[in-house]
């Protein structure tokens, strides 16, 4: 009997050992879940954000989707499919910006990147358009280097390929365009 009974925790013995290294097996699969991954730590279906500033509306986001990655080391927000924003300024005057697809970086970056068909709208009707245009926050600048169309309220049109301007565009810098340039002539 002692020596079925040493056979039963040898049996006992090596199973317990093969199912200790099948564990560790999967202990190393458990572990790759565990590691860091880009994935986001919300998400937002059809979003209607207004943000306001001691009880005035500075801005208004629309998006069908929101990806939130606040948990990454650098943080950021997704919008894979689409975002459009109303930027009010103290007179209540609008200006929009429409793209295919934004990323917000977040703090210390401040920088907004927009894609695809993008359309900047201001309030006293200047039209922008371009494929990408970031957007620095705190400086309240915006440039790209890809090619752009824009037409000025006043009629003026131009096309270039990269430029940068403050964010109401009283200052506007092409690196280099053509167009048709409205002047008035002044009669002295």
């Amino acid at each position: 009997m002692p020596f079925k009974r040493l056979i039963g925790q040898s049996i006992v013995a090596i199973l317990i050992v093969a199912m200790l290294f099948s564990c560790e097996g999967n202990l190393s699969d458990i572990n790759k879940f565990n590691q860091e991954v880009n994935v986001p730590q919300g998400v937002a279906k059809n979003i209607n954000l207004f943000y306001t500033d001691s009880g005035r509306v500075k801005a208004n986001l629309r998006s069908p989707i929101m990806m939130d990655y606040s948990n990454e080391k650098m943080n950021f927000m997704v919008f894979p499919i689409g975002a459009e924003v109303d930027f009010f300024s103290k007179d209540s005057t609008k200006n929009t910006i429409v793209a295919d697809s934004s990323v917000v970086y977040n703090t210390p970056f401040d920088l907004i990147d927009m894609r695809g068909n993008v359309k900047v709208i201001t309030s006293d009707s200047t039209i922008l358009t371009t494929s990408q245009l970031y957007w620095d926050t705190k400086k309240e600048w915006i440039f790209t280097d890809r090619d752009y169309k824009i037409r000025l309220s006043n009629g003026t049109e131009n096309e270039g390929a990269g430029f940068d301007a403050d964010q109401d565009f009283k200052v506007f810098n092409s690196r280099s365009n053509t167009g048709i340039q409205i002047i008035e002539e002044n009669k002295l």
